[in-house]
């Protein structure tokens, strides 16, 4: 299976072409903004380094949030839109399973990205399996959450909310990734299931409409 992998969801953009585990080519460049318009040309240069056509490629892979309002839906918005050209699959993948697959998943990690307003997203893994869905935590709630979840062994924070929760556990490896490796977002992207992609918001967006209207939440 060739798989390419998409992330602009958090501060970085990044492209992973991967064929059955083997990394074919991958660019990652850290950005706050910006990501739409080095998306397609990044695809563009990691398929050519490839040496692959797009009609080579079986599923493609994006993240879905939570994460940067816009950044998520550029991403989104160009894997579905060439998953449609070429009749392919199309997967999301979370930001914080993302950045969980993106280190070793021995014992307990934990993914964790900077909400603001007071708030992280964070998602718990043990051993790679999922014991929490994604949530909106303050720091408190976030760090009894996971010192209830903890059975001993190894911890592990990574994400670019990571140092927050970093006064938990002494022995705590702390990985201030500030995305996700995109080679990871293909390897979960393998095995899951074909779900067309939904964004994952965990708040309401920043931006309002006149009058102080919240948008509404719009499928791509």
């Amino acid at each position: 299976m060739i798989l390419l992998a998409l992330d602009t969801a958090l501060n970085a953009c990044s492209v992973a072409l991967v064929e059955d585990g083997q990394v074919l080519a991958r660019q990652s460049e850290p950005m706050v903004r910006g990501h739409q318009e080095r998306l397609a040309s990044m695809v563009q240069e990691v398929m050519a380094e490839a040496g692959l056509a797009f009609f080579a490629l079986d599923r493609v892979a994006v993240t879905v949030g939570p994460g940067s309002f816009t950044g998520l839906r550029v991403g989104m918005a160009f894997a579905k839109g060439l998953a449609l050209a070429l009749d392919r699959p199309c997967i999301g993948i979370g930001s914080l399973q993302a950045l969980a697959a993106s280190v070793s998943p021995e014992g307990l990690v934990a993914a964790v990205i900077d909400g603001r307003r007071g708030q992280l997203y964070v998602q718990a893994f043990i051993d790679g399996h999922p014991v929490m869905a994604p949530d909106a935590l303050s720091a408190e709630v976030a760090a009894a959450r996971l010192g209830e979840l903890w059975q001993g062994g190894p911890v592990t924070l990574v994400g670019p909310g990571a140092s927050a929760l970093a006064g938990i556990f002494a022995q705590a490896v702390v990985m201030e990734l500030a995305a996700a490796d995109p080679v990871a977002i293909a390897q979960q992207a393998s095995i899951a299931p074909i779900v067309p992609p939904k964004p994952l918001y965990l708040r309401a967006p920043d931006a309002k409409l006149p009058g102080g209207i919240t948008p509404p939440d719009l499928d791509l």
